[in-house]
């Protein structure tokens, strides 16, 4: 981790975790701020857990989390507070290192020249020229706030994002594209539960961004604060400004680990695991293989949720390597689910029941998971008594695998973009706005009532890219999405119920039922999981090849 210089008290930097602070401590580092919100990306730990081991190194920890491009007066002054009364050296840190010099280029503005804060913020590599008004001078301070203009910009380097950008450009070479992304590593996130399971190790569901992003394509490492339709602009951390003739919205969910109480305090230890997050899939496979007996908890938030059937398969396929050890019988297992059904799509129930069977778990629906305790090693769940009323009940564990609540971000829910639930608002056939005739969006974030599997994204791209280049007279007719998602079930290490369904849950199979019967637990459709999928991900998706995702075009 690299450690940059602001001042003689404040350094800063990008996300840290626990083994950073070791050589925090050996700096001399008495403060550690937190600017960064818990729950932004998939690979961050929460703040809890940084703390904990900063504290024991004798440092003192001040959470001051701010949204991304959404710095406010009152954050600087809060920032401002600690910088000058904290004795000792400080180190500031959030998902880049910028939101940290911004609230120091605001806390400083009355007191430092803005030539100078400008000067030293650009010499540790942050560009604070865009929020020059705002800090109060007018020197002249060379390149402006507006960066450059783009036929198509897309914001999020996820796997729908950078499909789309890859589909365009096999469509029309010649486009000018930007990528606007702040993350380093691109994560292939379907293959975590298989980290969980012991089957994949970690890293390879990792590369870095700067590997995956087109030829061609601008990546722009920043955060999105806001968008500006009626300007055709999108307004960077910093109040930078890019232009857009079109725009692609998708970058993603995020993970509310703090609905729940309790939660981000005992993620990653006292048998809390979760597949949701990078760092703590092996943990999970870790509780797995200890755990000789006793009782193992999985839980399922309310709806909508990426994946929505991972929470299953982590029980699965723990339950799968207790059964083969021998150690199955001395496991209590318990499914709590908020929904009211074992899967939406009821044609692939029966099978999964089958596995529930064998694997005695006990289900339970319309039950929350509101409140978790990791030392003690209990769970709250709000649910109904018989008659109908509210009520909580406590469960004790030696295991629990939790899923967190999802939302769009911040950024989003706040935007014009947004429909009243804080999703993107689009035609779910065309996926183009509602409102805003030049833009599109796609993945997790959007509205459209499909499931948020990165299936979806690899069928949407293609019809994003067409439709976008119809609008802009450089393709014939308008793709339809027809709500295909998948989900590959793994009930056992071995077999998979090969889930493939659309818009009401219509059934959408890839394969005639004498190949692969979805609706049965078969061997061949976990080697296209395991083996296929990957590849298919890394080599096809990203790369602008539609195998199997070629949209259909119909009239204009």
């Amino acid at each position: 981790m690299e450690f940059k210089k602001l001042d003689g008290k404040l350094t800063v930097s990008g996300q840290i975790s626990a083994s950073d602070l070791d050589e925090l401590a050996a700096k001399g580092v008495k403060h550690l701020i937190c600017n960064r919100p818990d729950g932004e990306g998939s690979d961050q730990p929460n703040f809890s857990e940084i703390a904990r081991r900063a504290e024991e190194l004798g440092m003192t920890t001040h959470y001051l989390p701010v949204v991304s491009g959404s710095v406010t007066d009152e954050n600087a002054e809060d920032f401002a507070k600690v910088l000058n009364s904290a004795e000792g050296p400080i180190h500031a840190f959030c998902r880049s290192g910028m939101r940290c010099t911004t609230l120091w280029s605001l806390a400083n503005g009355k007191t430092m020249p803005l030539t100078e804060i400008v000067k030293t913020a650009k010499e540790a590599g942050y560009d604070m020229t865009g929020i020059a008004a705002r800090i109060g001078g007018s020197e002249n301070l060379g390149e402006g706030s507006s960066l450059a203009k783009y036929d198509v910009v897309i914001v999020g380097g996820g796997a729908g994002g950078i499909a789309t950008a890859s589909s365009l450009l096999a469509r029309q070479h010649n486009l000018n594209i930007a990528i606007i992304d702040p993350a380093d590593i691109h994560y292939y996130q379907p293959g975590w539960t298989f980290v969980g399971g012991g089957i994949f190790r970690p890293e390879v569901t990792a590369r870095t961004m700067a590997s995956l992003i087109p030829n061609g394509v601008d990546w722009i490492k920043a955060a999105v604060a806001a968008f500006d339709p009626s300007r055709n602009a999108v307004i960077l951390e910093g109040c930078r400004l890019v232009r857009y003739d079109r725009l692609v919205v998708a970058p993603g969910i995020k993970l509310n680990w703090d609905a729940i109480e309790g939660l981000s305090e005992t993620l990653g230890r006292n048998g809390v695991t979760s597949n949701y997050r990078y760092d703590l899939a092996p943990y999970t496979w870790e509780l797995v293989q200890n755990l000789k007996g006793g009782k193992a908890l999985f839980t399922q938030p309310p709806m909508p949720i990426k994946c929505a059937g991972a929470p299953q398969k982590a029980m699965y396929l723990s339950c799968d390597y207790w059964y083969k050890q021998g150690v199955l019988n001395n496991i209590d297992v318990e499914f709590y689910n908020t929904g009211a059904v074992l899967f939406g799509v009821e044609a692939y129930v029966p099978a999964l029941m089958e596995y529930v069977k064998k694997y005695n778990a006990q289900l339970n629906f319309g039950h929350q998971l509101t409140k978790i305790d990791g030392a003690a090693k209990r769970a709250w769940f709000a649910t109904k008594d018989a008659d109908g009323n509210d009520t909580t009940i406590e469960r004790e564990f030696d295991m629990i695998h939790v899923v967190p609540h999802q939302t769009a971000p911040d950024f989003i829910r706040s935007s014009p973009l947004a429909d009243a639930a804080g999703w993107v608002d689009v035609d779910q056939n065309t996926l183009r706005h509602k409102s805003f005739d030049n833009i599109w969006s796609l993945g997790d974030v959007m509205n459209a009532p499909n499931a948020k599997t990165m299936a979806a994204a690899r069928k949407q791209a293609p019809v994003v890219a067409n439709n976008l280049l119809a609008d802009m007279g450089k393709a014939k007719g308008i793709a339809h999405y027809d709500g295909y998602g998948s989900c590959p079930l793994t009930v056992e290490r071995g077999k998979i119920v090969l889930a493939e369904f659309g818009y009401g849950g219509k059934l959408l199979p890839s394969f005639p039922s004498w190949i692969i019967n979805g609706q049965k637990p078969t061997r061949l459709a976990w080697l296209l999981k395991e083996r296929f999928l990957p590849p298919l991900y890394w080599k096809g998706m990203l790369r602008g090849h539609e195998w199997m995702a070629k949209p259909v075009i119909g009239e204009d």
